[in-house]
Formats: structure tokens, C-alpha cells, sequence
């Protein structure tokens, strides 16, 4: 790696090191700061919790008993979580089970926004929109019902129709994309975005109904699943619910056949009324789907509340809201686990962010089959309410219990799909995140986030950061003495290696989140020893040079030579080990391994740009051929007289 002594330039490796400091010091004081913060604010490292505190949340897991949930279950929702907030951006982040139910999540700092969705379940389900009814719960004050399935023209609603949005005949769009984006009236707005010139699903805005419906009762969707089986629990709460509004109430509810008319029969107005009064949490996510859509008196507002993984069984019709519309949903034909992959990205044609998923090989033929059969409107499934502009099915996207997006499905979609709507890039990315690291198996309530306080005080910290000046102190001194000249190579040498390990902790921190612990300190603490090991390997093999007749002028070459491939393998081991535990590891072990592999290769750089260019410099000097000063001493004075003892020997053999 180093040339011949002859030809060694050492300007050039220090300008080379120069540069790199120039570099990293440039980033430290203007890359991803404030534009107000101050000189000292730019140089701070991020520490962690166990250093500066932070903010600790508790997700409890719920269940519909109230029973402890599954133990396996429990730490499958941990390492989600945890992959979450890696994710972030965050690292020596804790997340630790607490007790039978509750999941704790540690983070340095104070006022952290990015804990406040890693516990979403984020259950994905496509499911087609069968039904549509207005969701505010309240009687319309008119009487005049609207024609079914009236919606704005093409041109009011913005929403191009599928001639005008160059949509392919079924079949012929390969990577097509879903996209909605929002309209003026609230809905989900009509768009194209195929990649490639494939077809967009394009998300047409129906209004929802008033309360008043026909007075022809709507027949239940055809081609739904049979209703799942109702679990004890669920099936307690739904005869305390009978209880609550009553007999004459529950009759009414359970022989709806459609949405209740309301403006045709006011005393059904008086009869329903006690469904209002339920409690979203528990009693209403307990009533079939049939009765959530079908009762005008369960609103939006209170299917909104219903906590997360409320509607996630994928066998099971389900009733979800969006923009105050009120849709009755088919069984999930297309899940989550289908989707091999998710991404934010920011869409080259709108300039708008997206999550773009990539479904697995099943999940894809799954995904064409529903477009296929929402396209067609196969069965004849979509009630008039829930059809598009080009009256065709719409198919929902759904994340947990909101409807994110419902696009009008204008071509069979043969390709990976796009996700899209008031998507900013923290807000993609967090969505992104969230489907490609999976769902929770278990849903939780997350607590208040509280401020921690650091687990070492400042004054330990204090104290701690002296005891390690104090040891470098130490190893300088001893450097001085054994080394003297040479101990200055040592003292330089330490110091650049920490300006660097400093310089690069502050950009880390900012770009990928890296954080300082105790455990990292540790692991710098540990790479210290195999900088003093090259010192010491060096110095040696200069010495044995001078012991065998060489100049220390010439010795610093040749030492070089030999001793740099053990010194590479010795950094190599070093390096390797903590890849490896980087790997293997997790938490604060894997800050430490990080932190050691960090510091070793800056080690590498320092001995190739600095150590053995300014040896050879130092070579060229007076000084170092002194005794006195070189730190080389008894090694030339002993020179000359290993020297005299070998002409005599060879003498000797001579005479004889």
C-alpha cells in the first residue's frame, strides 16, 4: 500500500487527510442542522438515554376479554415495533416487555412525535365497497331523495372518465398503479398515475346519501361470505347491548334490510335512538356489520372510535368511513401479507408522495383477480350507492379501521400498485413502514409519553469523562517517556483519531440516527487498546531493523513494510468481530460493536495518513538520529558494539 522509501511523498497522504477533515467538519457545522443553531448546538453528538434521559411510552395490549394475550404473541408484537423504530431513523432505542401485557418504548430526547404510531396495527385489507350511505348520523332535514347512484359529472368532480383518462381495455395494463388523490367535496378524487403507461384505478368521489333511502328495502350484497363465528365475548357483549337500547329497538334493528328510511317512518327516528348512546370502544365494534351500516344512528364519528383492529378479520364483511361516507365493505380478498414490499416515494408525474407496494407472486394474482372482479362488477355485488363515475366497483384500501383511499377500478391491474393521497414524506415513509415490517398481532393503547430521567447523572458523567482524560493523561505521559520523540507521533496520532470518531458521531447522528450510550463509550474505550497495539508493533519493528545493522533513516522503511500486514490483520480481526456482533446483536450491544468497528477503521486511516508519513518525515531530521531525543537511545548505542562483535567471529573463521 505504502511505496518504497525512495519514492515516499508523505505531503501527499496528509493532504489527503486534510481534506477528509475539511469534509467531515463541513457536514458537522452545515449539513441537516436549523439554520438557527448556535456554534455549540452544531457540535453536539446525539446521546442517549442512559446519558441525557428521554421519552419512555407504554403500549398496553387490549383484547376483547380483558385476558393477558399470548406470551408468543406478545413478543412478535416487540420485534415489530422495534423493527418500526429502527426504521425511524432511531437507533439504541429500548423496547422491553413489561409485565403480562404492556410493551415499553425508551428514547433519547425529549418530545419525540415518532413513538406516536408505532403501535398502530396497521392491519391492510383491499375490500370492495358494496354499499354507500351518508355517516353523520343525524336525520336529513329534507325529504326529497336523491336518485340513487347520482354522482357529479366527470368535469364538476375533476374526476377524469375512463375514455378521457387513457385507460386500457381489461387486461392490458401492466404496473398499473392505485391512486386517489382528495376532490373539492371531501371525497376521495379521481387520478391517473400508471407507472409505465399502465391503467389507473381512479378513485371517483359518490356522495353519500341522505339518511332517507328507498323505501324498497335493499337487498343484502350477493356473493358475500357467510358471518364468521361469534366469539363468547363478543357474543356477551352484544346481549348486553340488547339489554341497553332495548327490545323494541333491537327488533328494528335486526330486520333492516337496508339503510333505514327514515324520512318515510319517524317513529323508526325515536326507535333506533338508543343505538347513538353506544360506546364505540366495546359495544359498538361488537354489533354485526349489517347493523353498523344499517342503523343511520351509528355515525361515523363513532365507528372512527372504534379502537384499532376493530374490523381486521379478513372473512367477516366489515362497515368503515371516509370523508362522512358511510361504506359497507365485501370480504378481504387482498391482504397485507400479500404485499412483499412498500416504499414512500415521491411520484414523478404529480410530484405528489406515494407508498408503492410490491405484492408477492400470490398476492398479485389475488390483486388482478379483485380488480378483475371489481372492474366487471361480477354478480352485480356493488349496490348503485357504491359505483363510480364509469359505474364500476370501487375497492377500498383499508388500514386498520380508516379507509385511506377508495379509487373507482377502471382496468383488470396486472402490476405492483401505488398508494396515494394527503401523503407528505414523513407521513409515506411512517405508512410504508408500517406494512413492510408487518401487522401487530395484538392491538394496543398507548399511554402518555413521559419524560426519563438519565440512569447516570451528570455528575457521574463528569466524573466518569475525567477518570478517561485522566487515563489518556496517563498514556501520554508513559508515550513521553519510553518513546519520548516517537511518544509525539502517539499523542498526535490519538488526538486526530478522536477529533475524527467526534466528527463522524455528529454527522451519524444526524443522517442515521446513531446515538451515544454508555455501551458505545465502551467500545471506543476498547478500540483504544488496538490503536496501541499498531504503536507498539511499529516502534518494535523499528528497532529490530536498527539491532540489524540498519540506519534509522532506512529502518523506518523497512519497518513499515513488515510490520503493516500485522497491522492490517489486527484491525481486520477488530473489525470483523464487530461486524459480526453488530449482526448478531441487539440494543446497546449492537451500539458497542458499532461503535468499536467505527473507531477501528478510523484507526486504519490514521495509520496510513498520518503515522508513517510523519515517521518518514521524522526520519529526515537530526533529531531522530539523536539518542537523547529519538526515544531510540539504547537501541544505537548498542548498535555499534553488535556491530564490533560480529568482524571478530568472521575473523576467527578466516584464520582457520
Amino acid at each position: 500500500m505504502a511505496p518504497p522509501q525512495g519514492q515516499m511523498r508523505p505531503g501527499r497522504q496528509l493532504a489527503v487527510l486534510g481534506l477528509i477533515f475539511v469534509v467531515l467538519f463541513l457536514m458537522v457545522f452545515f449539513v441537516g442542522v436549523p439554520g438557527k443553531s448556535s456554534f455549540t448546538e452544531r457540535l453536539e453528538p446525539k446521546l442517549g438515554l442512559d446519558l441525557i434521559g428521554g421519552t419512555r411510552v407504554t403500549y398496553t395490549a387490549t383484547t376483547m376479554d380483558g385476558a393477558d394475550p399470548p406470551a408468543e404473541q406478545l413478543e412478535e408484537a416487540r420485534q415489530i415495533i422495534e423493527s418500526r423504530v429502527n426504521a425511524l431513523g432511531v437507533s439504541e432505542a429500548e423496547v422491553v416487555i413489561e409485565g403480562n401485557r404492556n410493551i415499553v418504548i425508551s428514547l433519547a430526547g425529549e418530545n419525540r412525535d415518532d413513538l406516536k404510531q408505532v403501535g398502530d396495527a396497521a392491519q391492510l385489507r383491499f375490500r370492495k365497497v358494496l354499499k354507500a350511505a351518508d355517516g353523520s348520523g343525524v336525520a336529513p332535514a329534507v325529504t326529497e331523495t336523491p336518485t340513487p347512484g347520482a354522482s357529479p359529472s366527470p368535469g364538476a368532480s375533476g374526476a377524469p372518465s375512463p375514455g378521457a383518462s387513457g385507460a386500457p381495455a381489461a387486461g392490458q395494463s401492466p404496473g398499473a398503479a392505485v391512486t386517489s388523490s382528495p376532490s373539492a367535496s371531501g371525497g376521495a378524487g379521481g387520478g391517473t398515475g400508471g407507472q409505465g403507461g399502465g391503467a389507473a384505478a381512479t378513485a371517483t368521489p359518490t356522495p353519500a346519501p341522505s339518511g332517507a333511502a328507498s323505501a324498497t328495502p335493499t337487498p343484502a350484497a350477493s356473493g358475500s361470505a357467510a358471518p364468521a363465528p361469534v366469539s363468547t365475548d363478543v357474543a356477551a357483549i352484544r346481549a348486553e347491548v340488547q339489554k341497553k337500547v332495548g327490545e323494541a329497538a333491537w327488533a328494528a334493528a335486526s330486520g333492516l334490510q337496508g339503510v333505514a328510511d327514515l324520512t318515510t317512518d319517524p317513529t323508526l327516528a325515536t326507535t333506533l335512538a338508543p343505538f347513538g348512546t353506544l360506546d364505540p370502544e366495546t359495544e359498538v365494534r361488537a354489533l354485526e356489520p349489517a347493523m353498523q351500516f344499517n342503523v343511520p344512528q351509528i355515525s361515523c364519528a363513532m365507528l372512527d372510535a372504534r379502537p384499532a383492529g376493530s374490523i381486521v378479520d379478513p372473512n367477516s364483511q366489515a362497515v368503515a368511513c371516509e370523508a362522512g361516507a358511510k361504506y359497507l365493505l365485501d370480504v378481504a380478498k387482498v391482504l397485507g401479507t400479500d404485499v412483499e414490499g412498500a416504499s414512500g416515494v415521491l411520484d414523478q408525474q404529480t410530484g405528489d408522495w406515494v407508498v408503492s407496494l410490491d405484492f408477492t407472486g400470490e398476492g398479485q394474482e389475488k390483486w388482478t383477480a379483485l380488480t378483475r372482479e371489481a372492474y366487471n362488477n361480477e354478480g352485480g355485488t356493488c349496490d348503485q350507492t357504491a359505483l363510480g363515475d364509469g359505474s364500476r366497483c370501487r375497492v377500498a384500501v383499508v388500514l386498520d379501521n380508516e379507509v385511506i383511499s377508495s379509487p373507482e377500478i377502471q382496468a383488470v391491474l396486472t402490476g405492483d400498485s401505488q398508494i396515494t393521497g394527503s401523503f407528505n414524506s414523513a407521513s409515506a415513509n411512517e405508512l410504508a413502514s408500517k406494512l413492510r415490517y408487518g401487522a401487530l398481532p395484538l392491538t394496543f393503547e398507548a399511554d402518555e409519553a413521559q419524560n426519563v430521567s438519565a440512569t447516570l447523572g451528570a455528575e457521574q458523567l463528569r466524573a466518569g469523562l475525567l477518570a478517561a482524560g485522566l487515563g489518556m493523561l496517563l498514556v501520554a505521559i508513559y508515550a513521553f517517556f519510553y518513546y519520548r520523540l516517537l511518544g509525539t507521533v502517539i499523542f498526535l496520532s490519538l488526538i486526530l483519531s478522536a477529533l475524527l470518531t467526534y466528527g463522524a458521531l455528529v454527522v451519524l447522528g444526524r443522517q442515521i440516527g446513531f446515538t451515544l450510550t454508555l455501551a458505545g463509550i465502551a467500545g471506543f474505550i476498547v478500540s483504544l487498546g488496538v490503536a496501541a497495539d499498531s504503536f507498539i508493533i511499529y516502534f518494535e519493528r523499528l528497532k529490530d531493523e536498527i539491532r540489524e545493522g540498519r540506519s534509522p533513516r532506512s529502518a523506518v522503511g523497512r519497518a513499515w513494510t513488515r510490520a503493516r500486514r500485522t497491522i492490517i490483520s489486527a484491525n481486520a480481526i477488530s473489525l470483523m468481530a464487530a461486524v459480526v456482533l453488530y449482526i448478531v446483536s441487539v440494543g446497546q450491544v449492537k451500539g458497542f460493536a458499532f461503535a468499536l468497528g467505527l473507531a477501528t477503521l478510523l484507526d486504519l486511516i490514521v495509520v496510513f495518513l498520518f503515522r508513517h508519513p510523519v515517521m518518514t518525515m521524522f526520519a529526515r531530521t537530526r533529531a531522530f538520529l539523536s539518542p537523547r531525543v529519538s526515544g531510540l537511545g539504547r537501541v544505537l548505542k548498542e548498535k555499534p558494539a553488535a556491530t564490533d562483535t560480529v568482524k571478530p567471529r568472521s575473523s576467527r573463521v578466516k584464520e582457520a
